[in-house]
This record gives C-alpha cells, sequence and structure tokens, in this order.
C-alpha cells in the first residue's frame, strides 16, 4: 500500500441499485491501494460478494437490518418489499444510526461515502481524526439537478440559473406526480426531498457516477446550488467478471441467435399492478421474439407465475420465461443473444446498457428515472420510450409492442437512428483511459479534500 492510500467507508442505502455501484467504486479506489470497509445488511454479502475484485483490501462489515413495525421480518433491502415500504425501510435504516457510529469509532476512516444516510456527517465529528463526507449519488446529476429546479422554482428561488441544454418536457401524468414524490415521507418524519437537501447541505463534498461529457453543465449547477465541490467520478464500469453467468441462464441463452432475445429488469425496488405486469408480459409475447424477464410479483400476489394472464405460459414455452428472483444482469447484458433491454431507468441499468450492444427500450418508474429516460430518449436520441397515457400514465401491451418493434426494426430510420447514437456513446464510454483519466481526478480530489 502507498503513502497516500487512505482508509475509507461506504454506507449506501440498502438498495441493490445503490449497493452494487457503491461496490464498483469500491473495486477503483481498492485498485488504487486503499482500504475499504463497506457497511451491508447481513445477508446480502452473498449477492455481493462476487463484485468484489479487492478482497484483501474491501471488506464487507454486515449490520443487522432493526425490525420495524409494518415491515416484514426479515427485510434487508428493497428486493424484499413492495416500493410502498420502502419508507419504512428508510425508517429502519435511520435506526442504524448508534451502530454506525460505532462502526466509525472503531475503523476511524479518512473519508465516507453515503447517500440517503443524512445524519452521517455529523458522527464523523467525535471520531478523533480528520474525516471528510462525500455524497456520492448514483443517481444522475442531470436527475438531482432538474429536481433542485423544480424546487427552487416553486419556491420563486431561482438565482441559479439551470443549464439551457437540459431543457426537459414533463408528460401530465408525470408532472402531477413530481410534488408527491418531493413530499412523500421517506423516513421517520422527513421528505423525501428534505433528505436530499440535508445530505447535500452537511456532506463536504457531493459525487456523481456521470462523465462531464455527457452531464457537466449539470454538475456544474449541483455546484452552485450548495456551494459545494463537485466530484464526477466517471462511469464507473463493472470490473471484468470473474464469474460465469448461472448455468441454466447460459443454456437458455444460447438456444437463440444473436441480437434476438428481449431482456426485462426493472430494478429491486418497483413492483407493479398486476394489470400493468400483465400488459408488460403480453407486450413481450406479441414481439413473437424470446424474452427473460426478471421482475418482481406483483402487488398482492406471492410469486410472477400466479399473476401471469391465463394460457400465458403454455403461449410462450419454449420462447419466453418470467423470472421472479435476482439475476446476474450485467452478465446477461454481455451475452451475445440480447437484443433488447427494457430497463427502468435506474442509473446502474443504464450504464450496463449503454456499454453492452442491445437496444434501449425505456420504462421509468420515478422522479430520477423518468428524467434519464428524457435524457436518453430525447436529447441522445439512444433509446426508445414506451408509450403512456398522458393522464394516468399506464402503458398497454401494445404500447410495449411498439417500443420493442422500434428498436429491434435496424431496417427503419428510426431503428437506424438509435443504434447509431448508442454506437456513440458506447464508443466514449469505452474509450481509452477516459474512465481511468476520470478515477485519477475524482482520486485526486478526495486527496486534496483531506488536505
Amino acid at each position: 500500500m502507498d503513502s497516500s492510500s487512505i482508509h475509507i467507508a461506504m454506507y449506501p442505502w440498502f438498495g441493490m441499485g445503490h449497493l452494487i455501484p457503491y461496490l464498483h467504486l469500491a473495486n477503483k479506489l481498492a485498485n488504487k491501494g486503499n482500504k475499504i470497509s463497506i457497511i451491508i445488511p447481513k445477508g446480502t454479502k452473498s449477492k455481493l460478494v462476487h463484485f468484489n475484485h479487492f478482497p484483501n483490501l474491501i471488506t464487507f462489515v454486515p449490520i443487522a437490518v432493526p425490525h420495524v413495525h409494518g415491515l416484514p421480518h426479515g427485510t434487508e433491502t428493497t428486493l424484499d418489499i413492495p416500493f410502498s415500504s420502502n419508507a419504512l425501510l428508510m425508517t429502519a435504516f435511520d435506526i442504524t444510526q448508534k451502530e454506525i457510529e460505532l462502526i466509525l469509532v472503531e475503523i476511524k476512516p479518512s473519508i465516507v461515502f453515503f447517500d440517503t444516510a443524512f445524519w452521517l456527517p455529523n458522527l464523523t465529528r467525535n471520531l478523533g481524526v480528520k474525516c471528510v463526507t462525500v455524497l456520492y449519488w448514483v443517481i444522475s446529476s442531470p436527475s438531482m439537478s432538474f429536481t433542485e429546479y423544480i424546487v427552487r422554482k416553486c419556491d420563486g428561488n431561482g438565482e441559479v440559473e439551470f443549464p439551457a441544454s437540459s431543457s426537459i418536457k414533463l408528460h401530465a401524468h408525470e408532472a402531477r406526480a413530481v410534488d408527491p414524490i418531493l413530499k412523500y415521507e421517506f423516513g421517520s418524519g422527513i421528505s423525501f426531498y428534505e433528505r436530499i437537501r440535508r445530505a447535500s447541505t452537511m456532506a463536504d463534498a457531493i459525487g456523481f457516477k456521470g462523465c462531464r461529457e455527457i452531464e457537466g453543465p449539470n454538475a456544474d449547477y449541483i455546484g452552485k446550488v450548495y456551494r459545494k465541490p463537485v466530484l464526477l467520478s466517471g462511469p464507473v464500469l463493472p470490473e471484468p467478471q470473474t464469474s460465469a453467468l448461472e448455468e441454466k441462464w447460459a443454456l437458455w441463452l444460447g438456444k437463440f441467435k444473436a441480437g434476438s432475445v428481449i431482456y426485462v429488469a426493472l430494478g429491486s425496488e418497483w413492483t407493479l399492478q398486476q394489470n400493468q405486469f400483465q400488459e408488460l408480459v403480453l407486450g413481450l409475447e406479441l414481439t413473437g421474439f424470446p424474452f427473460l424477464a426478471a421482475l418482481k410479483a406483483p402487488l398482492g400476489f406471492e410469486s410472477v407465475e400466479a399473476a401471469l394472464p391465463d394460457g400465458f405460459k403454455e403461449r410462450v414455452q419454449g420462447r419466453g420465461v418470467v423470472h421472479g428472483g435476482w439475476v446476474q444482469q450485467t452478465l446477461i447484458l454481455k451475452h451475445p443473444s440480447i437484443g433488447c433491454f427494457i430497463t427502468h431507468c435506474g442509473s446502474g441499468s443504464i450504464v450496463e446498457a449503454l456499454v453492452s450492444q442491445c437496444q434501449l427500450v425505456l420504462l421509468p418508474h420515478t422522479l430520477d428515472h423518468i428524467i434519464t429516460a428524457k435524457l436518453i430518449s430525447t436529447s441522445f436520441k439512444a433509446g426508445v420510450e414506451i408509450q403512456r397515457d398522458e393522464e394516468d400514465g399506464l402503458f398497454s401491451k401494445e404500447s410495449v409492442f411498439e417500443a420493442v418493434m422500434t428498436v429491434m426494426n435496424e431496417e427503419s430510420d428510426v431503428g437506424k437512428e438509435i443504434k447509431v447514437n448508442h454506437t456513440k456513446l458506447r464508443s466514449l464510454l469505452l474509450s481509452e483511459d477516459l474512465e481511468s483519466s476520470y478515477v485519477d481526478s475524482f482520486y485526486h480530489k478526495l486527496l486534496e479534500l483531506l488536505g
């Protein structure tokens, strides 16, 4: 370990879409000789251990998730519960504050990365050593900047000009959802936006997984709003996997020709209503393409099988699978048979998709996903959104079919344009030295913060 190496702690939110990107960042920083302690729910280690490429430097610090009334026993991550229960899990997350303080006092890190634990910067003041706190978001800076812009515009506080290049038009159902999302109680006695605001205010610096070439003006906007250094880590692409794709999926995908399979994954936090779950899978059936859909059971159902439309399983037998468990998404997206990815537009999934060769169909869920979808479909024209009803926001099997067929038809003008633009973004993200230069700069700025 070189003389400039440091001990870094990480405490991300209990969602796989947060835990995995934090571990990817840990790999980049461990590659520079740093020791990383990443605090995780104790039962998630088996899902994360194969992402750890530096086991001699990256240590998992397991903690028990406190029980909260209304939260099912054994809940550890958002994978275990419907989206409507996330606030209860956040309450449990906040209850870990005392245990986190004891861990930090014991390990005495020089830097702590966090996201939703707005109270964490206060804990570092009693460590007896200098400790820098970095609010590291896995959501994109365009999503964060748009959120800040909306709040400040509503408050009549527009002293920081919003980037002109980031003009985003919301549909009626999306616009109506903004206010409830921001005011949504996310944990005990604190709104979603207030959690963001306090975390941003208390941190020594704000970090994003992103590139200046794609989101520079938005990152600058956040820096001006909070008067904080903003650090961009680059795309933080996953390290090459040392593990192989699970045999059953490798064998199943291997039956189909290159670029012919539709892969569907909507993240660990989105639980569809039954009618939307059925419209989605019926839309997949309509395409005639083989498909693998990794989805949570819809609300009110114990399993995905119980929620499938009548006769569906028999009709798609041999070419379609709806799976209710977790899958190795990074490896699936690299499989040559995958030709299309229907995604909820989470930051991690978008990056994995952009560096793959499959076409993108966008089905955003929450506000940050909506903004990301607009950027990909409108600004970069590298994907197609599934159309929804303007008023109620519902999609149909026909709109799923149309979006998939648009991107899979490479002979159409739209299909050609999307493929060309996706290839441009892929080339940028995979360009030689791009990521290493960002990681070097990110690390150098961390050392500057330490003084």
